[in-house]
C-alpha cells in the first residue's frame, strides 16, 4: 500500500479500482491506481541516460511526481541524481486568469502562430518569444493581447537601434550575470 512506484491509494471521488496486495501472508484490499511517475522515469532513462542535464516542468509537479521520479530513478541506476538541473516554470495565465481547457482560454503557441483564436490574429514566434522572456521563467507568464503587441513593438524598435551597429564580439558580463542568475531573463534583457 504504501509503494508509490507500483499504486496510489485513491480517495472515494477520485479515479480508481480495488486491488488486493498480499505481503507475508497478510492481505491487504487498497481502491486505487497504477503509480503514474514510473512513466516518466522509464522514458527519461531510456532516452536520456541515468542521469541528464536538465528536466523542466510546472511548479505544481514537484511534489509529489518529481520527487518520486527522482526517488525511483536513483534507486534504478544507482545514480546519485536525476537530472543536474531542475527547473519548473510559474503557471501560465491569460488575460489574468489561469489558463485552463475548463475555463475555455487554453490556447497553444501553434494556435498563436496559425490562427486568430487570440487578439483577432495571429503572432510571430520572436514577439511570442520576447514577450514569454520577460517574465521570469518560476514566475506566473500571463499571456496577454497588450504584452503580444508591446512585445511586437519592442522589436520594431530593436531592429531600428541595431540597424547600423556592428554585432558585438561576446555578450555584456552583465548579461551574463543575469543570465547566471537562474536564467534571469528579465534582467538580462533590461
Amino acid at each position: 500500500p504504501g509503494d508509490f512506484v507500483l499504486w496510489k491509494e485513491s480517495a472515494a471521488d477520485q479515479p480508481g479500482w480495488p486491488a488486493e496486495f498480499a505481503f507475508e501472508g497478510t492481505s491487504t484490499a487498497i481502491f486505487g491506481r497504477p503509480g503514474w511517475h514510473i512513466e516518466c522515469s522509464a522514458m527519461s532513462g531510456r532516452y536520456l541516460g541515468d542521469t541528464f542535464d536538465i528536466h523542466g516542468g510546472g511548479v505544481d509537479l514537484v511534489f509529489p511526481h518529481h520527487e518520486n521520479e527522482i526517488a525511483q530513478s536513483c534507486c534504478a541506476f544507482g545514480s546519485h541524481a536525476m537530472a543536474r538541473v531542475w527547473m519548473h516554470n510559474g503557471f501560465l495565465q491569460v488575460e489574468g486568469e489561469k489558463m485552463s481547457k475548463s475555463l475555455g482560454n487554453f490556447v497553444t503557441m501553434h494556435e498563436l502562430l496559425r490562427t486568430t483564436k487570440f487578439g483577432g490574429r495571429s503572432w510571430p514566434g520572436p514577439a511570442l518569444r520576447l514577450a514569454m522572456l520577460r517574465s521570469h521563467y518560476r514566475q506566473p507568464i500571463d499571456w496577454t493581447v497588450r504584452a503580444l503587441e508591446e512585445a511586437e513593438k519592442s522589436l520594431l524598435r530593436f531592429a531600428k537601434l541595431a540597424a547600423d551597429v556592428a554585432p558585438a564580439k561576446a555578450p555584456t558580463p552583465e548579461f551574463l550575470d543575469a543570465l547566471a542568475d537562474d536564467l534571469n531573463t528579465p534582467a538580462a534583457l533590461a
